[in-house]
């Protein structure tokens, strides 16, 4: 199994687990989707096939139901003031119609999750936080909520889907006014598409081959999906799953939460710094400990890897240097459809950091030689 299939299970009919259903469901089941437990959710692993749909999104499109995320809202005077506390970025970057990514520090060292930031207005932001992660996320933000901003938990309310892929744009160009060539990277603009009003079009992406997430009311989500799939239909765009989102997000070298970081993995470690903020008087949870992270240097560091053999690296496999000692743990592994080849991320300890280091990954007590690589991998 690889590194998303270890946090997912197959869903039998003949097994009583409470779950819930996003707006969607019963779409996924009249395209004979594969359901499976995610997250506490029913949620659509593949349709026609994992490598098929990452590929459909890396050529033409892909549409993903992802409403299983959660959505918080933060308003009032003293939202800027709790987010500039509670997130490790920078939120006076942000200004209205504008996102960034960035995660919350545990005040251990390691990370509660990671996150979007959306400024709708100077005392009104978005959050979207992991599916897994919504109640812990929640409760952290009302425990550090000192600067009395006012808190709202909209994530039973909203669906949210994904069109990716180098036809996204073509295609929901012919469902709205709005110009979507107007909306930069890491901006959202709120129009009319589909005929449907107030939805939140959102430019951030996961899959690195371009598109958009749509955020509307849990009631609009069945409408808006079937017009998206009449209308990229002779586009090619076709309904993809969490196998694709996992294996496209991996080929960019992103992290998955519960996989590449966790509550003992710190954004220094996990090659975060980008999104770690000490400038401008900002201070945060954790600040100091990550400063002294960032000075002092860390003992391990998340990087990429390419097998250089035949193999598929899972999550949990033993990385080895040349004398089989063990110097790292697999995060997350995955054969790339696109490459062909066995690639992956994984924590390994100082002196096997540079681009090119060899390495080897430990599969069923073989050593497969593998080379350290600066994502993204394609």
């Amino acid at each position: 199994m690889n590194a998303f299939e270890l946090k997912v299970k197959q869903f039998h009919l003949d097994t009583i687990i409470p779950m819930q259903k996003t707006r969607l469901y019963e779409e996924h089941l009249s395209l004979g989707a594969k359901m499976v437990s995610y997250s506490g959710f029913l949620m659509p692993v593949e349709y026609s096939g994992i490598t098929a749909e990452h590929m459909a999104v890396r050529h033409s499109a892909g549409m993903f139901d992802v409403s299983h995320m959660g959505e918080f809202w933060v308003k009032g005077p003293g939202a800027f003031a709790f987010l500039q506390k509670i997130t490790s970025n920078n939120v006076a970057k942000l200004s209205p119609g504008k996102a960034q990514y960035s995660c919350f520090p545990n005040g251990k060292g390691g990370i509660v999750d990671d996150l979007l930031v959306y400024q709708y207005s100077e005392e009104k932001y978005l959050l979207v936080v992991n599916a897994g992660n919504i109640k812990k996320d929640w409760d952290w933000c009302v425990q550090n909520n000192d600067e009395g901003a006012e808190l709202e938990n909209a994530s039973d309310r909203m669906s949210l889907l994904a069109v990716q892929g180098p036809y996204a744009a073509a295609i929901l160009q012919n469902l709205t006014p709005v110009i979507l060539a107007d909306i930069p990277s890491f901006s959202f603009v709120t129009g009319t598409l589909a005929g449907i009003d107030q939805v939140m079009i959102s430019h951030t992406g996961y899959t690195g081959a371009g598109g958009f997430e749509l955020y509307v009311n849990n009631e609009d989500a069945p409408v808006l999906w079937r017009k998206i799939l009449e209308a990229g239909r002779s586009d090619g765009l076709i309904p993809a799953g969490l196998g694709a989102r996992d294996t496209l997000r991996l080929e960019m070298g992103f992290c998955l939460y519960g996989n590449d970081i966790d509550e003992s993995t710190s954004p220094i470690e996990a090659g975060l710094g980008w999104i770690t903020s000490f400038k401008d008087n900002k201070v945060f949870i954790d600040k100091e400990r990550l400063w002294n992270q960032k000075q002092a240097g860390v003992e391990r560091q998340l990087k990429g890897f390419v097998l250089q053999e035949k193999g598929i690296p899972r999550n949990g496999y033993d990385i080895v240097d040349a004398n089989g000692h063990t110097i790292g743990k697999v995060t997350s592994g995955t054969m790339s459809p696109v490459l062909k080849r066995g690639i992956g991320l994984g924590y390994v300890s100082e002196n096997h950091w540079k681009s090119g280091s060899e390495i080897f990954i430990r599969i069923r007590n073989k050593d497969i030689r593998a080379q350290i690589v600066r994502p993204p991998f394609i």
